[in-house]
């Protein structure tokens, strides 16, 4: 936490010019770090340090919505894998909305019942349009698939893995088995997603080694 700190105000004033996927690496970072501060406060029984993650958490938030105004729709159908961090950066901030809430369910007593209440709405709203977007965005690539690989398509992983462990968290966190239940199911997704990223990785490695060795022969 002491090193990501400070990596994060460092992130979070360099400048985005861009306007595809990797705007959200702003909001991704901070929920990040709240995800982390979050976890350690109720490990260690800090309650400043999950004070200071609820204020990342709702900043993250701040930072998606700006995000979401400079990302091009268009890229939906033409991201090489990078708008998929349209999705991931709402997973991670459900999964920070878990671990706030599960650290004031512990030995702390950090929430009154009304914040309890208004932090477990906006993560279940957040872990709904998760799901929403992921949707949206696999429908998008059933209608534009992607034939060209671009190391861009892990973001996919990782929306994949951010959305299963996001469920498996709020499951946790809110004592809801049936979502326990949808959060395996797609845990067992991202596993599959990693395992054809990693094949693609792979065959388009070993392509370009070949047509790097055909090129070589060519010259001579």
């Amino acid at each position: 936490l002491a090193l990501a700190a400070p990596l994060w105000a460092v992130l979070l004033v360099a400048a985005a010019r861009e306007r595809h996927g990797t705007v959200f690496l702003r909001c991704v970072a901070t929920q990040g770090l709240a995800v982390l501060g979050a976890t350690l406060a109720a490990a260690e029984s800090v309650a400043w340090l999950a004070h200071a993650a609820l204020t990342l958490f709702w900043l993250g938030l701040v930072l998606y919505c700006l995000a979401l105004f400079r990302f091009e729709p268009r890229q939906v159908a033409e991201g090489p894998g990078d708008h998929w961090l349209l999705g991931g950066a709402l997973a991670v901030s459900a999964l920070a909305g878990a671990r706030l809430l599960s650290a004031g369910s512990g030995r702390l007593y950090l929430w009154n019942d009304e914040d309890h209440d208004v932090l477990g709405r906006v993560t279940v709203t957040l872990l709904v349009l998760t799901a929403v977007c992921c949707v949206a965005l696999f429908t998008a690539e059933l209608f534009w698939p992607r034939r060209r690989y671009d190391g861009r398509r892990w973001a996919t992983v990782f929306g994949a893995v951010g959305t299963a462990t996001a469920a498996l968290a709020v499951a946790a966190a809110l004592d809801a088995p049936w979502l326990d239940v949808l959060g395996e199911a797609l845990l067992w997704m991202a596993v599959a997603a990693w395992l054809g990223c990693t094949a693609w990785t792979v065959t388009s490695a070993r392509a370009g080694a070949r047509t790097g060795r055909v090129r070589s022969r060519a010259r001579r």
